[in-house]
């Protein structure tokens, strides 16, 4: 097999350390880079080089921004009384695209994992105490991950939070709309269960 020439495989060992990006993928999109007309490969670079040196956190609730405060922050109408923590920033897209929650976000930017040597201090835990000191809150509402790391992580905020007299809630998990039973796993059928509602 022909070794590939130096700028190729640098742009492909770049493209393999993309999360996602497995080794076909980056293969695939190095050729396709190469193939582009120049102008388009030019677009591509600025846009990366724009991005990385004008998105930062917010100030405030630390998901990401070009300003000092994000535009859900910075927002007026937003109820300023209950905050939703999430793992990362992607998680707040996921959210305003339900359109069922009108409030602030604070963004911890990872989960507590032992393991990979993640702790309370690696995560934008002590920013969150901060901010209820400054501000008027009522309810914290937690939206981590069902997995193992969310749960530690959501368990581990409620008890922290519980002495402030502050409402700490939990999102719901369980089976999704037009799910069936069947094809449903114990896990997913116990939260489920156990975040039932009265009719």
């Amino acid at each position: 097999m022909a070794r590939m020439i130096r700028p190729l495989a640098n742009l492909y060992e770049q493209l393999r350390r993309l999360p996602g990006v497995g080794s076909k993928t980056a293969m695939r999109l190095a050729y396709h880079i190469i193939d582009m007309p120049a102008e388009e490969v030019r677009q591509l670079a600025e846009a990366l080089n724009g991005a990385k040196q004008h998105i930062h956190y917010c100030s405030q609730c630390y998901n990401l921004t070009d300003g000092e405060l994000c535009e859900i922050c910075g927002a007026p109408d937003r109820d300023r009384h209950i905050i939703c923590v999430v793992e990362q920033p992607q998680d707040i897209a996921a959210m305003e695209r339900s359109r069922g929650y009108n409030g602030l976000y604070h963004v911890l930017h990872g989960v507590l994992s032992p393991l990979d040597g993640v702790g309370p201090d690696k995560l934008r835990i002590r920013e969150l105490f901060q901010r209820l000191q400054s501000e008027t809150v009522s309810e914290i509402i937690i939206a981590t991950n069902s997995d193992v790391e969310g749960e530690a992580t959501a368990t581990y905020l409620a008890q922290l939070l519980k002495p402030l007299g502050i409402t700490v809630s939990r999102i719901a998990h369980g089976l999704p709309m037009g799910g069936d039973l069947e094809y449903a796993d114990e896990v997913t059928l116990s939260k489920a269960l156990e975040n039932r509602r009265a009719m």
